[in-house]
């Protein structure tokens, strides 16, 4: 009888749209179904098949095994020798960083670049150079099975390649939705990229129609009764593998298939195939002699592909290479890889490992902890697993406490934390040890390393007997911590911290360093007026400690909350005590770059520049990708508000892919790019990203940036002329800033609010807001404040037509933003002084157009720069676009580029010529040159990559 059936059944629409996508480069294709349900089997069809100049490298994730990072991909990669040899002249020299990861590729590979000193960077540039490795090789198909077991490394790096594949690749990767946390395989923040094929495919149970066609298929054509079908269904779940398996199983499946319903019911009873294939492999085992079951059962108790000699020291047998033999010509293991042999499905080694009994378990698991122990290195994961299952509760916590130390020590805190959380779990772990763990998994997570999230681990535990109240203070400390990094969060977090507090008091240290976060002034929308004593506690607490580590943690917290809020004492005292241990280096740099993260609310930019170059450096040092993670969104911020913004859109989203799940780092991004998006006039992209700012939820957000968020939704609204809009984000914003009592927060908010409280006719608004924002930075260290109190008393002044008094108070204005300086700032204050000259003074108008045209071009905000043409064009002093009017050829010109961008993004007609501020005919021409420039017969052919 065949083993599987000569024709794929029941997935003939998930194979011709595979079929389809994968030679549409780029493409991601994601296949999901339970196990046996024929995820395999659709790849193997799609293989089978001519796939013309493509190359296939193929990686599978292991269910069992010791952190290897990337150990998916690598395995694919090292495929590609031939292909690499004949390209690796084009790759650039970050790709030498996989050098030591790959050493069979070396010698095709440029020489290893320097470590950047910061994890995630190195990270990320390893990221790039496993993307460009693949670019050169031509048209590639990846494939990755069983993602739901993958590595954490794994995961991240086919999240980053499967966001943003080169040209020449499609990946196909299977998955089992049942296994992966939350569904998702690759996090919840995953969204296949637009402008690329991508597919995800169901794969079912098989109806009774379709079981009743696989078995035919499987026994040659024999026709199968309807009755014998539908009980063959009942009995498998209509699962393929479990199908093929069941029907093995049978003495006579040829005669059987035939049988009428109480036949085929009994038939099948006697089989008894559950849905893991207990009976069946029971059976096949049955058949074996008694050395080869043993290895099978030992194959089943270690759950991982392994060599003759292993499985036979676990199953204690002397013949182990001849019960070897016996289980491969018995269906029943496989050979996996070259010298390891397991099984051919989860589902069976299952199905084995449930056909032992309780004691001959927990005896084969004592045996390979025995035999693992003896391996160099040692295999630390898998002794912790099998420790666990043998009941050897203090083998469990040494080696699943040592594996989790060798997981952070590798950068896999996955691991680590899923071996902490299990160890806590588990109710036999003493609870001197439980509080060690707890705070270790606290400690973990703290550190702002890569994780599975421990945050509802740390939440059972607190109803844990076992866990003493000094470690349940300590307990709370981390959960609430890791809340506020969470999105919704922070109003939980600030609960939890003020129970924390209260449980350490027998912890004064860590007591301090909780009131030290309740005292941050940026957390929701707790008023200052309840922030205040918590900031005062902490600074008490750090008066009177005598540790430098204590002492520059709290110093950190409240320089970074103060100086939020203007306190003119901050740079007045500004001193950072010497570090002389890795844990005071790390307070140092958290305290650097806290306060400069303050700096790019009140706009101390070049102090702010200064600060995050030496806080990169000491978190390098130390080790504090968290800290780390923290400067490099403050100095994305910072580029926007200096108008470094070459790259910025990449550099910022490259940021939010690798920080999605922080939140407070990931609101701050979506604030640059929903700005930056403004500036061009992509109205739904900026609002797409404005909305994750924390704009409409502000109790739970960090407040200045959805304080901001409002402010740039309410521009975006006020440049389409929607004004009720505009007024609603911008009384939403000042609500924010009314609770909080923070003026200096409003300095995004008030030149929008201003303008569009004059749009829609609420002078007195306008005036009594200017009042609210004048008396509330009064004494405020806050340069961007005054500014910004100029920018809007020029508002009302112009309103009201006083021109003259309104001119002066943009300058100043000007002047003082350009002193931070804030270019595009100052080029928006410039525009309306502009346009207060206009009626007397035309030629100057124009003169400050023409500039300000060059200065929105630089910068790219090409819908700011647009708008100061259409205006230099109604007083007769039009300016051509950067670069002049010389012939392109077939390049395209600077306007056809902007076209050709909003094009892309699937604006119309009409919508790009509102936002260029030109004539749908117009665009129309532009259109047609960019299609026939770029050898393309329709917008919808149109890829980013064509404008690279």
């Amino acid at each position: 009888m065949r083993t599987s059936s000569p024709v794929l059944v029941g997935r003939g629409d998930q194979l011709g749209a595979l079929r389809a996508a994968v030679p549409s480069h780029p493409a991601v294709i994601m296949i999901e179904g339970e196990a046996g349900v024929g995820k395999s089997r659709l790849v193997r069809e799609l293989l089978d098949a001519d796939l013309g100049p493509i190359v296939v490298l193929m990686g599978h994730c292991q269910p069992v095994g010791e952190p290897f990072p990337y150990g998916a991909v690598l395995e694919a990669l090292r495929d590609c020798t031939e292909r690499l040899a004949r390209n690796h002249s084009r790759l650039s020299p970050v790709s030498g960083v996989l050098g030591s990861l790959l050493p069979e590729l070396a010698e095709y590979l440029p020489a290893p670049p320097p470590p950047t000193g910061d994890p995630r960077a190195d990270r990320h540039r390893l990221f790039r150079g496993m993307r460009e490795l693949i670019g050169v090789l031509g048209p590639v198909l990846l494939v990755v099975e069983d993602l739901h077991w993958a590595d954490d490394g794994s995961r991240q790096l086919l999240r980053f390649l499967m966001g943003d594949p080169p040209a020449n690749l499609s990946i196909v990767v299977t998955y089992r939705r049942e296994d992966v946390p939350g569904g998702v395989p690759l996090g919840s923040a995953y969204r296949p990229p637009t402008g690329i094929t991508s597919a995800l495919l169901e794969l079912g149970p098989l109806d009774v129609a379709e079981v009743r066609a696989l078995t035919s298929a499987i026994l040659d054509g024999e026709p199968v009764s309807l009755e014998f079908a539908a009980k063959l269904h009942e009995r498998t779940a209509g699962i393929p593998f479990v199908v093929e398996e069941t029907l093995r199983a049978l003495r006579n499946p040829a005669g059987a298939v035939h049988a009428d319903g109480a036949t085929a019911r009994r038939l099948l009873d006697n089989v008894e195939v559950p849905v893991l294939l207990r009976d069946a492999i029971a059976e096949r085992l049955a058949a074996l002699p008694a050395a080869a079951t043993r290895l099978v059962q030992a194959a089943a108790v270690l759950g991982a592909p392994a060599s003759v000699e292993l499985l036979g020291e676990v199953a204690e047998i002397s013949e182990s290479r001849a019960a070897l033999t016996h289980a491969l010509t018995g269906h029943v293991l496989h050979e996996v890889d070259a010298r390891r042999y397991g099984f051919r499905h989860a589902l069976a080694q299952q199905a084995v490992y449930d056909t032992l009994g309780g004691p001959d378990r927990q005896e084969l698991h004592r045996r390979a902890v025995e035999v693992l122990d003896q391996v160099e290195p040692r295999p630390l994961v898998q002794l912790a697993e099998h420790s666990e299952r043998a009941g050897r509760t203090s083998e469990w916590l040494h080696y699943g406490e040592a594996a989790a130390d060798r997981a952070v020590e590798n950068g896999d805190a996955a691991t680590a934390t899923a071996l902490l959380q299990r160890l806590l779990l588990d109710p036999a772990v003493p609870a001197a040890d439980v509080d060690r763990l707890a705070i270790k998994l606290g400690q973990i997570a703290h550190q702002g390393l890569d994780q599975l999230d421990p945050a509802e681990a740390l939440e059972r535990l607190l109803s844990d007997r076992r866990l003493s109240t000094a470690a349940r203070g300590q307990v709370r400390l981390y959960r609430g911590v890791l809340l506020i990094r969470q999105a919704g969060g922070v109003e939980e977090a600030r609960s939890e911290l003020e129970r924390a507090v209260a449980d350490l008091t027998e912890r004064p240290d860590l007591a301090a360093r909780g009131a030290a976060v309740l005292g941050l002034s940026y957390l929701g929308g707790t008023p200052m007026s309840e922030v205040l004593p918590w900031l005062g506690r902490a600074a008490r607490a750090r008066a009177e400690s005598d540790d430098p580590e204590l002492k520059m943690s709290l110093y950190a917290n409240e320089i970074g909350s103060r100086m939020h809020t203007g306190d003119p004492a901050v740079l007045e005292r500004l001193e950072f005590l010497p570090a002389s241990t890795p844990g005071e280096l790390r307070q140092l740099a958290r305290a650097h770059c806290n306060l400069a993260d303050a700096l790019t609310t009140t706009g101390h930019f070049e102090l702010c520049a200064d600060l995050l170059r030496n806080g990169l450096r000491y978190a390098a040092e130390c080790g504090a990708p968290f800290v780390a993670s923290t400067a490099h969104a403050t100095r994305a911020r910072l580029d926007w508000l200096t108008g470094d913004w070459e790259g910025l859109a990449d550099r910022a989203q490259t940021l939010l892919d690798e920080y999605r799940d922080l939140f407070p780092l990931a609101s701050e991004l979506c604030l640059i790019l929903g700005s930056l998006a403004t500036a061009r006039g992509e109205w739904a992209e900026a609002t797409s990203y404005l909305t994750e700012t924390g704009a409409f939820a502000p109790e739970e957000s960090i407040t200045p940036v959805a304080i901001a968020g409002c402010a740039a939704l309410a521009r975006t609204m006020l440049a389409q002329d929607e004004i009720t809009r505009a007024c609603v984000d911008v009384d939403r914003g000042l609500t924010i800033v009314r609770t909080k009592g923070v003026w200096v927060w409003a300095t995004e908010l008030g030149p929008v609010a201003v303008a569009t409280f004059l749009a829609a006719g609420r002078e007195t608004d306008a005036e009594t807001l200017i009042e609210e924002i004048a008396a509330g930075i009064e004494g405020r260290d806050a340069p961007m404040a005054f500014a910004a109190l100029a920018w809007c008393r020029g508002l009302l002044a112009e309103a009201r037509g006083r021109l003259d008094p309104a001119v002066s108070l943009y300058r100043e204005a000007a002047d003082r933003y350009s002193a931070l300086p804030a270019p595009y700032l100052t080029a928006l204050v410039a525009e309306r002084e502009a346009a207060c000259l206009l009626p007397g003074d035309q030629e100057k108008a124009a003169e400050i157009l023409s500039a300000l045209v060059d200065t929105f071009d630089g910068l790219g905000a090409t819908r700011d720069a647009a708008r100061c043409r259409h205006q230099l064009r109604g007083i007769g002093g039009g300016k051509p676009s950067r670069r002049g009017r010389r012939g392109y050829g077939d390049e395209l010109s600077p306007r056809e580029q902007e076209v050709a961008r909003l094009l892309v993004a699937g604006h119309t007609n009409r919508k790009i010529a509102d936002v260029l501020f030109l004539s749908p005919r117009t665009v129309e021409q532009h259109a047609a040159r960019v299609l026939r420039k770029l050898g393309v017969s329709s917008r919808a052919e149109l890829q980013a990559e064509d404008l690279a």
